[in-house]
């Protein structure tokens, strides 16, 4: 029995090293001249115009957002979708649970009009 957490200490241990190990060997082998050239930053192989920095507005960020939350929705429901006729009555409550919280998100968004283009 003790043979076996010797083994799960060996592979923490090389488990461990592993970042360091890979760390050393980036600093060994990056580039160790940097010049003004490639200092510089890289927009499409065209030098910047005026100010790069450019702020969006939070709608984007907000749209993308609700995207992201009803297209995991639709990944935690498909393996539902498939196994629906070998799931008893009480995973079919906890998926209509799910939708509905979800669907009072969507709802209280909508009411505070934070889906409105502007």
């Amino acid at each position: 029995m003790l043979d076996q957490y010797g083994l799960v200490a060996f592979l923490a241990v090389i488990a461990l090293a592993f970042p360091f190990v890979g760390a050393g060997v980036a600093w060994l082998i990056r580039p160790k001249r940097p010049d003004p050239i490639k200092n510089s930053t890289y927009e499409c192989g065209m030098e910047t115009i005026g100010d790069t920095w450019v702020q969006f507005r939070a709608q984007y960020y907000l749209f993308a957002l609700i995207f992201v939350v009803f297209d995991i929705e639709v990944m935690f429901m498909f393996p539902f979708a498939v196994a629906f006729d070998k799931v008893g009555l009480f995973a079919v409550i906890e998926a209509i649970l799910f939708v509905l919280i979800l669907a009072l998100g969507l709802v209280y968004a909508w009411k505070k009009e934070a889906l409105e283009w502007q």
